[in-house]
């Protein structure tokens, strides 16, 4: 039997680090998702998918995570019972993380952008005369004829 869900998504709020009384990290968070399609107003829905990650990867994944964050998911679907104040029994479904993959770099989740940056950076440091000999700037033709291509 396979029991497996990735999701991926952008973190509802900043995640909380803890720990249990033996010293073990744990934090919780939520990640929204995007449902593929529009409901019957035009709208797109989402889903809000409870999670918990455990130990090492909880300290690394709550470092570098802030509200908003573009995250993958990769673990399994848990579900476990306890008892409330009032004694009812409270079912809660939750992903496992096992991994976790940053989808966007910090910068862009701060600034709201999406995707990467390459070659974008302030500080690029191809200039002057090192720019000059970069063999696939926009400005460098070279000629390329059928008889050469492999295919």
């Amino acid at each position: 039997m396979i029991n497996r869900a990735v999701i991926t998504g952008r973190l509802t709020k900043r995640p909380d680090l803890k720990y249990t009384q033996s010293g073990i990290a744990v934090t919780q968070f939520t990640v929204a998702v995007n449902r593929a399609f529009k409901d019957s107003n035009g709208e797109r829905q989402a889903d809000f998918i409870n999670c918990v990650m455990w130990r090492k990867a909880a300290e690394n994944f709550t470092r570098y995570v802030d509200k908003g964050s573009l995250v993958g998911i990769d673990g399994r679907i848990q579900t476990r019972t306890y008892k409330n104040k009032e004694g009812t029994t409270v079912y809660v479904t939750e992903v496992v993380a096992d991994q976790f993959t940053f989808l966007e770099s910090k910068k862009d989740s701060t600034s709201g952008q999406s995707g990467s940056n390459w070659g974008n950076s302030a500080n690029n440091s191809q200039n002057g005369a090192q720019g000059q000999n970069d063999p696939f700037q926009a400005s460098a033709q070279s000629e390329v004829k059928d008889d050469d291509l492999p295919f």
